[in-house]
């Protein structure tokens, strides 16, 4: 057990950012991972030119890596927003526009997990309204995910860093997947579990992964305090990714953490070289 017995990726939209985008999979590469994962790369548009999805494949195939999660379009982020689906008007119309783009990008490179952000409350607007409106863009996106052989990803982020996002608790993103999941019939919508948002947020972390982990299907982690590689913080990653295990998770474990103040690929020292490779 431990570490090295975990499938781990590297999100490329938090680590090797010193770097261009087409840059990071090879950088992941030369480091030791083979799976990777993005938020949603083109932050200004959620439509962008063909040619620029075909760039990323190429440096995904060049690399030598595989896409394994990959957010929806999400609005500024980084930045103010925390997601689209649920903010009326352009925004919804934004995400609806990218749920082909991101699901016909997923089937091109292999990536079965799409991560849709809910979105933050908007002030004047009914929370009941933007709850309707998730729904309803979360079962389109359900679909797509599904005729791709995708699964659809609803993450719980923390209070103190995103205020205004209304699922800061492990309960209430669970029961926005059993919706969807009732709305579709598909049964593709799943958890996705950060356990550093979850412990911002002051959750029992082992109750959650013995709650949740049959209905989990991607985790991310980062150390608290910081945000960090672990051993920065004092969370018991390793542990808890074990739990994880004997709960029945079999899936992948997205590095999602800020490398601090030095280079990317020198923040994986906690992380044996032969146990980067995710078969």
């Amino acid at each position: 057990m431990g570490y090295p017995d975990q499938r781990f990726d590297v999100n490329l939209s938090i680590l090797f950012t010193e770097l261009p985008l087409l840059e990071r999979p090879a950088a992941a590469a030369a480091a030791g991972f083979t799976a990777v994962e993005l938020w949603w790369p083109w932050i200004e548009t959620p439509t962008p030119d063909r040619a620029e999805l075909d760039a990323l494949k190429k440096a995904l195939d060049d690399a030598g890596t595989q896409l394994v999660g990959l957010n929806f379009y999400a609005g500024q982020l980084p930045g103010p927003d925390r997601g689209a689906l649920s903010v009326p008007g352009a925004e919804s119309d934004r995400f609806r526009e990218n749920i082909e783009v991101v699901a016909d990008f997923a089937a091109s490179v292999g990536c079965t997990a799409l991560n849709a952000l809910y979105g933050n409350r908007v002030e004047g607007v009914d929370p009941q309204v933007q709850d309707a409106l998730a729904l309803e863009n979360l079962v389109l996106a359900a679909r797509a995910a599904d005729r791709v052989g995708a699964i659809l990803l609803v993450e719980t982020l923390n209070k103190p860093e995103s205020p205004l996002y209304p699922l800061v608790s492990a309960p209430a993103a669970i029961e926005v997947v059993d919706k969807v999941n009732a709305a579709t019939g598909l049964g593709n919508a799943k958890f996705l579990l950060d356990l550093y948002h979850l412990s911002m947020n002051g959750e029992d972390l082992s109750q959650v992964i013995k709650a949740y982990a049959a209905k989990t299907g991607h985790v991310q982690i980062a150390d608290n305090p910081g945000r960090g590689a672990p051993g920065t913080g004092t969370l018991p990653l390793e542990r808890l990714l074990d739990e994880l295990k004997d709960a029945g998770y079999t899936g992948r474990v997205g590095l999602e953490y800020k490398p601090g103040d030095r280079p990317s690929a020198d923040s994986f020292d906690w992380l044996p070289a032969s146990a980067r490779a995710a078969g």
